[in-house]
C-alpha cells in the first residue's frame, strides 16, 4: 500500500477559475480518506489530480515520498471507481475484470487467480459469465470494485461511487467497502457528498466547501468540535439548530437571541473564552440529539408545528416564542402538532460562533 500528500494544491482552470486552494492534505499507509462538501466543493477534482487526471495548477502531489505531478496516469499505480461503474456493456463479468490486466500482459494463471480472489471477496463467484446488463446496480458496483481490486494498486480512489443506489443498497454497499478496506488494509480516497457516509466511512474525513478545505478530523472531531459555522451545519443530520443573539451576564451568563424572545443561560466554566464576548454579538449552536423533553415547567416552552415519525425516533420542528428549532427524541406517543412542550438544551454541548468570522468560539 502506499503513503500520499497533498502538498499547497491548487487548481486554476484557464488562469482564472479556482476550482481548488491550497490544499494539504496527507494520507498514512491503509487509511481511509473521504473528502466530503456540497456540489461544486471541489472534491471531484482533488481526487482526480490525484489519479492524474487533471493536471496540478499549484503545489505538489507526493506518493511514497516521490512527487507525481509529471507521472503519467497509468503509472501513478492508482485505482478509480467511478459514479457510473463505467463497465463495458459486451463483456462478461470476469473479462470486465480481467480487462486491465489482459492489458498489461499479465499471465492467465495469474488473471485468473486475482479475478477469483477479487470474485470471493465481493461474492461474485456465481456471476462471473453475466453481462452488466443482467446484473442489479449493487452487483454492477460490485464488479467495478472487483475491476480496482484485481490490480492490486497503491492507492483506490472512489468517486461518489453509491449515488446511483437506492438508500437500502447504498447502505449494504458501505458496508462492503468497509470490510474491503479491513480485508485489504489499502489506502483509499473516497469522494461524496453524502455527509451520513462520510461518518460511516472515514478514518479520516475532509471537509471542503468553495474549493479550500474547512476542517480535516476524525467523524466525533468534526461532530463535537466543528471549527466553524460551515462545518457544524453540514454534519450532522437533521443539521444543527443556530440562532443569533448575544452573551449577557447580570449573575448568570444568558445567552439571548435577537428579539429576546429565546434566551438560555449556561455555565460559563465550560465555555471561558466567551467571557470576551459579552454584550456581543454571537450565534449559538446547538444539535437535535441535544434537546430532550422536560417535566419542568420552568424550562423552555416550545409548539411542535410539524413532526417526523422515525420508528424509535421522532424528529421534531419546534417553534420558541417566533424561533424554529429542530429537536430529535426517544420515540412518545401522546405527543401531536399544535402540542405545547417544554424542553431543555444540554448546557455542556453548546456551541459558540463569532457572528463575523462564523470560527468556533468555545
Amino acid at each position: 500500500m502506499a503513503t500520499f500528500e497533498l502538498k499547497n494544491v491548487s487548481k486554476i482552470y484557464d488562469g482564472k477559475v479556482t476550482a481548488v486552494q491550497n490544499i494539504n492534505l496527507a494520507a498514512d499507509d491503509g487509511e481511509l480518506v473521504v473528502l466530503v462538501g456540497p456540489s461544486g466543493c471541489g472534491k471531484t477534482t482533488v481526487l482526480r489530480m490525484i489519479a492524474g487526471l487533471e493536471e496540478i495548477t499549484e503545489g505538489e502531489l507526493i506518493i511514497d515520498g516521490k512527487i507525481m505531478n509529471d507521472v503519467p496516469p497509468k503509472d501513478r499505480d492508482i485505482a478509480m471507481v467511478f459514479q457510473n461503474y463505467a463497465l463495458y456493456p459486451h463483456m462478461t463479468v470476469y473479462e470486465n475484470m480481467s480487462f486491465g490486466l489482459r492489458l498489461r500482459k499479465v499471465s492467465k494463471n495469474e488473471i485468473d487467480k486475482r479475478v477469483m480472489n477479487a470474485a470471493g471477496i465481493l461474492g461474485l463467484e456465481n456471476l462471473l459469465n453475466r453481462k452488466p446488463a443482467a446484473l442489479s446496480g449493487g452487483q454492477r458496483q460490485r464488479v467495478a470494485l472487483g475491476r480496482a481490486i484485481v490490480r492490486n494498486p497503491k492507492i483506490f480512489l472512489f468517486d461518489e461511487p453509491l449515488s446511483n443506489l437506492d438508500a437500502k443498497l447504498r447502505t449494504q454497499m458501505r458496508a462492503e467497502i468497509l470490510k474491503l478496506h479491513r480485508e485489504l488494509q489499502a489506502t483509499m480516497v473516497y469522494v461524496t457528498h453524502d455527509q451520513i457516509e462520510a461518518m460511516t466511512l472515514g478514518d479520516k474525513i475532509v471537509v471542503l466547501n468553495e474549493g479550500k478545505v474547512q476542517q480535516i478530523g476524525k467523524p466525533l472531531e468534526l461532530f463535537d468540535k466543528p471549527v466553524n459555522k460551515f462545518v457544524a451545519a453540514f454534519i450532522g443530520t437533521p443539521s444543527m439548530n443556530f440562532i443569533e443573539g448575544k452573551i449577557e451576564r447580570n449573575g448568570d451568563y444568558v445567552f439571548v437571541g435577537e428579539t429576546g424572545s429565546f434566551r438560555l443561560k449556561f455555565n460559563i466554566h465550560n465555555y471561558d473564552k466567551l467571557k470576551t464576548y459579552v454584550n456581543q454579538s454571537v450565534v449559538l449552536g446547538f444539535r437535535p440529539e441535544d434537546i430532550k423533553l422536560s417535566e419542568n415547567e420552568t424550562e423552555i416552552k416550545a409548539v411542535i408545528e410539524f413532526m417526523e415519525t422515525l420508528g424509535s425516533e421522532i424528529i421534531l420542528y419546534l417553534k420558541i416564542d417566533d424561533v424554529s428549532v429542530t429537536g430529535k427524541i426517544n420515540m412518545v406517543t401522546d405527543l401531536k402538532p399544535g402540542g405545547k412542550i417544554s424542553i431543555e438544551i444540554n448546557e455542556n454541548k453548546l456551541h459558540f460562533f463569532d457572528s463575523t468570522t462564523k470560527q468556533r468560539i468555545n
